[in-house]
């Protein structure tokens, strides 16, 4: 099963996505397409960004909780091993790409242009969202 490590801006915006690229990247985990890595400091970055108005304005706080648990229910926790300074624009970034590596995952989701521009670092793929779902749609065509 594929190893992918989503950004935090595409789980916070999946959180609130009903429909199209996000909530399908969402539904797909949901759903089993692959297993979701993550680390204590994506789940931190997430609980912080849902304290920012545009979040605060589109969720209530029972459901940015319950956004929070299903990720510690179902995600893989991974600790970051390997250490990323300097490759991202913001340090942020770099534990995102530390996750990914340190989880030896094969994706890196990401709506960061910067970051995708990367294409791939230490072995991890970095996909825009409509890429990752076409890499999905494609394995779902060889199974069947």
């Amino acid at each position: 099963m594929r190893r992918v490590v989503l950004d935090t801006n595409i789980l916070a915006s999946g959180a609130i996505a009903l429909a199209g690229t996000l909530a399908s990247v969402i539904d797909g985990w949901h759903s089993g397409e692959f297993r979701l890595i993550t680390s204590q400091s994506i789940l931190l970055e997430l609980e912080r960004t849902f304290e920012k108005p545009y979040f605060r304005q589109r969720l209530t706080p029972e459901q940015c909780s319950r956004f929070t648990a299903l990720l510690q229910r179902r995600a893989t926790f991974t600790p970051i091993t390997t250490q990323v300074q300097g490759v991202a624009t913001h340090p942020e970034d770099d534990l995102i790409i530390a996750t990914a590596v340190s989880a030896r995952a094969d994706y890196l989701v990401t709506g960061d242009t910067k970051l995708q521009d990367l294409g791939t670092y230490q072995g991890v793929a970095i996909l825009s969202p409509r890429e990752f779902l076409e890499i999905l749609a494609a394995e779902e065509l060889k199974k069947g």
